[in-house]
Order: structure tokens, then C-alpha cells, then sequence
């Protein structure tokens, strides 16, 4: 038989599983079954083939293992009822009367057969579109989901409530709560507020320009809205330095622009709410999209360059305060809304004016802090307890009873001062989208998406590095997109109260972890902490030195740097130059010029890599391996180690076609033909010859999914072979009843090649059909040449 015959005699298993192959029949009286074959197996030579198949007594059928008992769910011939083994046709088992029918097939789940179209895809567009949960629940849908069939299988009642908690995660955990963690989670809430309380006054005094206790409102509200709808038990959310540092460069350039000044606390406060509620509302509106996936947008050489120059502008910042040339600062005009080199000119030209007081604070206080981190790391694995020590609020508090004792705000240091609202409560309430404050949103804007991607980016690596945490919780499994939309719901709530923008730290979680915090009951309890701080506890806030609490900022922006030498290594040592290359552009950027410059740089150029990575064909010409004939590699990595097939161009599609990477390749494919590779410049001409192309052969096994420009793109390639009399073959596509199939079929690449005939199992096969096909015209061509004319 010819391959050509062979080929159109074989079925997929759609065709072969038809309502034309009944199941094997048990006839009365009689333990022997008839079995009809399947098409696919019937010999050659004798077109109707049954076999006679002795019925295994009941005491044999229960001594099978479990394993052999429910394989016949398994369609291994291809039928859809298929009764056969693994190696040899046999008749159906015998079930007991206890065990269910669909038991088996639920032990395993799986999908509902009745969701899934002739297309793989789902039966439903609304559920595609909207999700099981949302169509479940809100919609009377009679076609019933993958997810309803399983939860009716395994007996759950209210699927309406199973979707519920899973999307408000305090329903699930609240229920297990058990009394003996609250002391664990009590603990760490008091050691996280005796350490982060502080450190939010000076985020949003020092680096935000704004009143102190906007910081303190961060605590407040986005800890309690994570407990509630947040993945990840043991995470707590709070401002971080780099948000706190972009909402200051946006309060900055409204003061530049004359859409406020330094001294309109007010005004201040309600951009940086501003600010925070258009990161929630971008991250939270990316969650109900479904763009969990975002923290891997931004490439990590840009990540590292642009936190160190962060580091490294908070460090520079931060040393004027910490010096007491503030007011000198003040006086020269342009310093303090300058660049970092800037920065860096006047500290060099001004260091015989600082105060003396208020640098023996800053540094004294910098210097006892960095010795306690070190000290912490070294003694935690061996002395636990160390890390309860609170050694900021020690230095902190000690340092305003000193300054209240001895006076030293009349002596030039400068102290926090009053510590109030700038509304007419406690916890003013102020909408940030407000008509008047449209003229602010064109500037915030780019900066909030980037405070969200970048929050989102350190709330995942804290997420992932603690994972679901040590606690006792069934239930809580991490979910970006839930994520998304709990830091999303929590700033839009801090925005309304002028917060600063809060995100999981891996820092703070870590102490949380650390400390006995096992539950989210330990980020409401620091949220209550905050607001009794908040409520009673301001006025001593009073004589807090402010040269401490930059001195506090210091360590957390020298630990936003300590780590770019090891990045840097690690690139050398792989000869990363662009990825150092990219590191050194958004750091020089940020310094010399302005930290919007750098940002903008680095997401241009991440942007870039990204694109230029997902529009760069990966086609790849195959070689024969010498010896075999079934195993090809890629010639590009090996041309010496392969065969050239005579007469055939190989050519392997590793990945899926879409509008991006389709663009490309008719010149790559074109390369190929003329060179043999994809190294070669085009400038060279034709080296290899024509005859070798006369058959080519796509192995498209890496495409999963085409879309209508990728199919559209290929049709064309596909025509213009056919009309230079090139023959095209098509190897190891997905089943036919796969989306990329149909879109062959009904573009007309499935007719242009020649029919069904040409989309093969394997390279081999294709290999004979060509040859075979070679062989018939060849002898056509000789048959038509010996015929009188």
C-alpha cells in the first residue's frame, strides 16, 4: 500500500469515535462478548474484523488492582466509549453494585465533557468572557460549568458561597481562627507598630512632603482591607520608600507648577491621595482583568537599577536634614526640587555649615541602628528572641525624651512639632476624584501606574517568598489577580483618606513572620494600634527629632542598595553587558538627571526588549541525526552532528503564531531557503539551491494557538509555494479538533497543500509522503513522455 493510501485510511479520533462502532454487546446466555474493532486497528487485509474475547469471571474482575479496574476510562483506541487495554482488546468490567458510575471518573476530575465545544474551546461565550464564578452566580445559565459539575459531584450545596469566600478570604480563615494564635499575632502587631509607626512618619514628612500623620493613615485602613481580601496570611501592607519617594516628586512638580506651594499642607496632602487612589484604581482594575501576570513586565536589570538609584537618591535626600542644612537648602532655592548631582554639589559646598547637634543626633541614631541590623542578623539563627527587640523605638523614643529634657529644639534641632490633621477631624474624608482636582491627575498619572506595578512587583516577591505562610489556615492559596484587587480596593479606601500608597513589603512581612504572626489577625491588630495612635497618642510625637527619623530612612535606602553589588557580579560573571548595559542607564539617569527621566527610560527600554523578544520568529531548520530516522535537531546548534535531507527544507515552528511574531517570517523563512540558516546576512547571494526546496516541511508541533494574522500570514506563505510548484507538508499539528486546525481548514491552507493527506503525525511521515509523492511524479513524467503523440 502506498503512503498515500496509508495516510487517507488514517482517522482522528473524532472520526474514528462515531456512533458507527458499537460497544461490545454481552449476548444472552453467553459470557462471551462481541467486540466491534475500531477503524484504526482493523488489518489491512481484512477490511471487517471481530474478535471473540472470553468474559473474565467476577472473582477475576475484583482481584484487578484499582489502577487496571478504571483504565477503560482512558480513550486509548480513540473511541469515545473505548473498552480496550493497554496492550490487547478486552471486554468491559464487571463494576460492583456499591460503586457509582461516575466515582471513578470524579476520583480523577477533569472537565465536564459537556463545556467543551468541537473546538476545545468552551460551549458557553458568556462564561468565556465573564468566568464560571461570575456567570454562576449572577446569571440563570442552563449550560452548566466544569466547576458546578464538580462541586455537585463532591457535594457541595452553595457554590454561590464556595465562589463567596474564595473571593473574600476572611470568610474562610475567621471560621479556624484559634484563640492560642492570637498571642503570636499580638506580639507581632506590637513589634511591627513599635518599628513601622515611626518609619511612617518619616516616609511621608521626609520623602512625600506631606504632614506627618498622613503616613500613620497608610496603617490604618490598607492592613485592615488586606486581612480581608488578601491571599497571603502573613503579609502586611503598609508605604514603602519608593512609592513614598514618587508621590513626593509628584507634590514637587505640582509646587514647580505653581499648582501649589511647600508650605499648603492641604493641598499636599489631597494630591498625594490623589496619587494613591489611582494606583489602587489601576492595580485594582487589573486585577478584574485578570493581569496577575504584570510582575513579570518589568525585566530585572530594570528593577535593580531603578531600586538602587532609588536608594540612592533617599540616601543623597536625606543627608541634608540629617546635616541641618535645611534651611541653608532653603535659602539657596532650587536644591531641594534639584537632581541628586545637585544635591550632592551643595552638600560638598555647605558641609562647614552644618549644625553640630543635629548631625550628632542623625549620625548617632544612623550608627546605632545599622549596628543593631547587623547584630540581629548575625544572633536570629541562634537567638530567636532578638528579633522582638524594638531598636527603633528605643532610639526614637529615647531620642525625644532627650529632646525634651534638654531642650535641644530651642538649640537648632529641629523637632516633628505638632502632629495633626489637615482636616477638621481626626481621619478627614476627602474624594479624591473631584472635578477640581483634574488639572493634577495629567501629572500623576503616569507616576501612579508606576508606584502600582512597582507595589505589586514587591508585594508578589514577598507573596512568594513567604507562600501560604507557617499558620495552620486550610483554604488560602495564593492568587495574583486576588491580589490585584485587595491592594487595589486598599488604596482606593487610603486614598480617600489622603493615605500614602501601601503595598506588601517583604521586609515587614518577614518581621511579622518572624515575631509569632500567623494569621491576618496580626494586620488588624496593628491597624488598631495605628488608630489609637492616631485617636490619643499624637501629642507625644511632638519632640521626635526629625534628623532620627531620616536617619531611619537611611537604613532602608542603604538596604535598597546593598544588593546591586551581587546583581552586578552575577551579570559579569554571565557576560550580561545588556542586561548591565540597561542597570547603568536608569541609575545615571536617576542621579544626573531627575527620577521621572530614569523611569522613563526604563520602562521604554523594558518595553522595547519585551516587544523586540515577542516579535522575533524562533523558526529553526532541521537535520537529520546520523544513524536514526526518526530524530532531528536543530541544525543552527549543530550542522556538523546532522544530515540534509535531499530535496527537503525542514523548517520547525517551536511557538505559537501570532500577529507579533508572524511579521517576520516570510523573510526568515525566505533566509532559509536562500542560506540554509538565519546567521547568514542577507547581503550575501543564493547558496543553496533550489532543488533542495522543492519539498517543505512544517513541523508546527509548538503551535498551540494561531490568530487570524498568524493564519493569514501563513496562508500567504503556503500560496506562494503552491504556485512555485513547491510542495508543502504539514507535521505533529495539535488534534483536529484543535482552534489551529480549523483555522487552517477554513483559511484554505488545508487545500492548498493538497488535503488532509498532507498534515502528517511526524517528520518521518512526511519525509515518505514526499518521497513517495516524488517517486509518482517522477514516473508520471517518464509514463507521459514514452505515450505516442
Amino acid at each position: 500500500m502506498s503512503p498515500e493510501d496509508r495516510i487517507a485510511r488514517s482517522k482522528s479520533s473524532e472520526e474514528v469515535g462515531s456512533d458507527n462502532n458499537p460497544p461490545p454487546v454481552l449476548m444472552p446466555e453467553s459470557n462471551m462478548p462481541i467486540i466491534s474493532e475500531p477503524e484504526a486497528l482493523l488489518d489491512e487485509e481484512n477490511e471487517v474484523a471481530q474478535g471473540l474475547i472470553e468474559e473474565p469471571s467476577s472473582r477475576h474482575v475484583d482481584a484487578r488492582t484499582s489502577l487496571l479496574g478504571n483504565y477503560h476510562h482512558n480513550r486509548v483506541c480513540g473511541l469515545k466509549d473505548c473498552d480496550h487495554g493497554t496492550f490487547s482488546p478486552r471486554a468491559p468490567s464487571v463494576r460492583s453494585e456499591r460503586s457509582s458510575i461516575d466515582t471513578p471518573r470524579i476520583a480523577f476530575g477533569g472537565p465536564y465533557p459537556g463545556a467543551i465545544g468541537e473546538d476545545g474551546g468552551p460551549t458557553d461565550p458568556a462564561r468565556a468572557i465573564l468566568g464560571d464564578s461570575v456567570t454562576d452566580s449572577f446569571f440563570r445559565n442552563k449550560r452548566i460549568s466544569t466547576t458546578k459539575w464538580l462541586a455537585q459531584k463532591h457535594g457541595i450545596k452553595s457554590p454561590t458561597f464556595m465562589y463567596i469566600s474564595y473571593y473574600f478570604p476572611f470568610i474562610r480563615w475567621i471560621g479556624q481562627y484559634q484563640w492560642q494564635w492570637l498571642r503570636g499575632d499580638l506580639i507581632a502587631a506590637i513589634t511591627m507598630a513599635s518599628f513601622y509607626i515611626p518609619m511612617s512618619l518619616s516616609y511621608s514628612s521626609n520623602l512625600a512632603h506631606i504632614p506627618p500623620i498622613n503616613g500613620l493613615y497608610s496603617f490604618v485602613f490598607n492592613p485592615l482591607i488586606y486581612a480581608f481580601l488578601g491571599t497571603c496570611p502573613q503579609m502586611v501592607v503598609g508605604p514603602e520608600a519608593a512609592g513614598s519617594l514618587l508621590v513626593g516628586q509628584v507634590v514637587k512638580t505640582c509646587i514647580d507648577q505653581g499648582k501649589s506651594g511647600d508650605d499648603d499642607d492641604v493641598l499636599n496632602a489631597q494630591i498625594a491621595g490623589l496619587v494613591t487612589a489611582i494606583a489602587g484604581a489601576v492595580i485594582f482594575v487589573a486585577g478584574l482583568c485578570r493581569l496577575g501576570f504584570l510582575d513579570s513586565v518589568l525585566s530585572r536589570p530594570f528593577l535593580r537599577g531603578f531600586i538602587s538609584a532609588i536608594g540612592f537618591v533617599i540616601l543623597v535626600d536625606q543627608l541634608i536634614p540629617e546635616l541641618g542644612l535645611s534651611d541653608v537648602a532653603k535659602a539657596e532655592g532650587g536644591v531641594s526640587h534639584g537632581s541628586s548631582a545637585q544635591k550632592l554639589v551643595f552638600l560638598v559646598r555647605n558641609i562647614a555649615h552644618s549644625h553640630g547637634l543635629t548631625a550628632a543626633v542623625s549620625l548617632t541614631s544612623f550608627a546605632i541602628i545599622m549596628v543593631f541590623r547587623t547584630l540581629k542578623r548575625t544572633l536570629q539563627p541562634r537567638i530567636h528572641w532578638v528579633a522582638y527587640f524594638p531598636d527603633r523605638f528605643i532610639v526614637v523614643a529615647l531620642s525625644a525624651v532627650f529632646a525634651w529634657a534638654f531642650s535641644w529644639d530651642k538649640q537648632g534641632l529641629r523637632v516633628l512639632g505638632e502632629v495633626k490633621s489637615s482636616g477638621s477631624s481626626s481621619i478627614p474624608f476627602q474624594w479624591p476624584f473631584q472635578f477640581r482636582h483634574m488639572k493634577d491627575i495629567d501629572t500623576a498619572l503616569s507616576t501612579s501606574f508606576l508606584i502600582a506595578l512597582l507595589g505589586f512587583f514587591e508585594s508578589s516577591v514577598a507573596a512568594k517568598s513567604l507562600g501560604e505562610g507557617t499558620h495552620g489556615l486550610q483554604g488560602m492559596t495564593l492568587s495574583p489577580n486576588r491580589e490585584m484587587v485587595a491592594l487595589g480596593t486598599a488604596n482606593i479606601i487610603g486614598g480617600c483618606f489622603n493615605a500614602l500608597p501601601a503595598f506588601g513589603g517583604y521586609g515587614r512581612s518577614k518581621v511579622n513572620a518572624s515575631t509569632g504572626g500567623t494569621t491576618p489577625m496580626s494586620s488588624i491588630i496593628l491597624s488598631f494600634i495605628t488608630l489609637i495612635c492616631v485617636l490619643y497618642l499624637l501629642p507625644y510625637f511632638y519632640y521626635i527629632p526629625r534628623g532620627v527619623l531620616s536617619a531611619m530612612i537611611s537604613v532602608v535606602a542603604y538596604s535598597l542598595i546593598e544588593e546591586c553589588p551581587h546583581d552586578i557580579k552575577f551579570f559579569i560573571k554571565i557576560r550580561g553587558w545588556t542586561e548591565l548595559f540597561l542597570m547603568s542607564i536608569i541609575f545615571l539617569a536617576t542621579v544626573f538627571y531627575s527620577l521621572s527621566l530614569g523611569i522613563a527610560l526604563g520602562i521604554g527600554l523594558s518595553l522595547l526588549q519585551l516587544i523586540r523578544h515577542a516579535t522575533k520568529p524562533r523558526i529553526q531548520i532541521l537535520g537529520k541525526i546520523p544513524g536514526t530516522t526518526n530524530q532531528f535537531e536543530n541544525a543552527e546548534l549543530s550542522p556538523d552532528n546532522v544530515e540534509y535531507i535531499e530535496g527537503c527544507l525542514i523548517v520547525k515552528i517551536p511557538e505559537p503564531l501570532t500577529f507579533a511574531n508572524t511579521g517576520e517570517l516570510k523573510t526568515r523563512l525566505r533566509r532559509l531557503e536562500q542560506y540554509g540558516t538565519n546567521k547568514a546576512h542577507p547581503s550575501l547571494p543564493r547558496v543553496r539551491s533550489e532543488e533542495h526546496n522543492r519539498n517543505v516541511i512544517f513541523d508546527v508541533h509548538g503551535v498551540t494557538s494561531v490568530d487570524g494574522s498568524g493564519t493569514q500570514v501563513l496562508k500567504e506563505i503556503v500560496e506562494d509555494y503552491a504556485k512555485r510548484g513547491i510542495r508543502v507538508i504539514f507535521c505533529r499539528l495539535p488534534h483536529r479538533r484543535s482552534k489551529v486546525f480549523l483555522s487552517f481548514e477554513r483559511s484554505g491552507i488545508v487545500d492548498l497543500c493538497g488535503g488532509r493527506s498532507h498534515f502528517v503525525g511526524s517528520v518521518e511521515e512526511a519525509l515518505r509522503l514526499s518521497e513517495a509523492e516524488d517517486l509518482e511524479h517522477f514516473f508520471d513524467e517518464r509514463l507521459n513522455s514514452h505515450q505516442p503523440s
